[in-house]
C-alpha cells in the first residue's frame, strides 16, 4: 500500500473576505475542517495544515482531531508556495505522494479522494480532478516532484510544475461544477450557507 499523506493549505490572508474566512462557521462547524476531516475519513497519514497568524485558532477549533499536526508558517505573507515548500519539506521522507487541500473547499466529496486513491500507482506523477471541466483540488502529487515543489518561488503555488507535467498528469473528471468551488468572498459565503440549507 502506498502511504499517502495531506498538506492543507491554511495560511492565506482572506483578503477579499475582509475576515479570517477559515474560521466562518459552516454547518455548525469552521471551513477549515471540512479537508481536515475528509483527509481522516479516508485514512490519509500524515495529515499536515500549514497556517499563518490565526494557527492557534485552528489547534483550538480542531483540538478533537486527533494525528494532525500544525505547522507554523513565518512567511505566509510571502503566498502559498512558501506553505507549500514547509508541508513538502516535513512530508517528504514519510510518504509516496501527497495531496495538496486548498482549506476553503468544503464540497469536494469523498468519492473525488478514493478515485484519486485508486489512481495512484508508484510512476504517478500527478493526479487532478477536473469539475464540469474546470481544474480543482485537491491535486495529488507523487514523491518524485517533491524536490521541485520545495524549489517554487512567490505565490506561483505549483502552477508551472503542473504544466510542465500536464502529459504526465491522470485527469479525473466529475460532472459536478459546485465541488471544486472555494469560498474566498462574503458574496461565495452566502452561496455556500444557500447550498447547504
Amino acid at each position: 500500500m502506498p502511504k499517502i499523506g495531506a498538506i492543507i493549505l491554511a495560511a492565506g490572508l482572506s483578503k477579499r473576505m475582509g475576515k479570517p474566512k477559515l474560521l466562518l462557521p459552516l454547518n455548525g462547524k469552521p471551513l477549515f475542517r471540512y479537508p481536515l476531516e475528509q483527509a481522516m475519513r479516508n485514512h490519509i497519514q500524515p495529515i499536515c495544515l500549514i497556517a499563518g497568524q490565526h494557527i492557534q485558532s485552528f489547534k483550538t477549533e480542531s483540538s478533537d482531531l486527533l494525528n494532525v499536526e500544525y505547522i507554523y508558517n513565518p512567511s505566509y505573507e510571502k503566498g502559498m508556495s512558501s506553505s507549500l515548500k514547509i508541508g513538502i519539506e516535513n512530508i517528504k521522507n514519510r510518504t509516496d505522494a501527497t495531496f495538496i487541500f486548498l482549506a476553503d473547499q468544503p464540497f469536494v466529496p469523498d468519492l473525488v479522494i478514493r478515485s484519486m486513491i485508486e489512481q495512484f500507482s508508484k510512476d504517478t506523477r500527478i493526479i487532478r480532478p477536473q469539475y464540469h471541466g474546470n481544474f480543482g483540488h485537491p491535486i495529488l502529487i507523487g514523491r518524485s516532484l517533491y524536490d521541485e515543489f520545495l524549489n517554487l518561488e512567490g505565490d506561483q503555488g505549483g502552477k508551472e510544475i503542473i504544466n510542465k507535467y500536464k502529459n504526465d498528469t491522470k485527469i479525473l473528471s466529475f460532472d459536478h461544477k459546485f465541488w471544486g468551488m472555494d469560498i474566498d468572498t462574503p458574496e461565495d459565503y452566502r452561496k455556500t450557507k444557500q447550498l447547504l440549507k
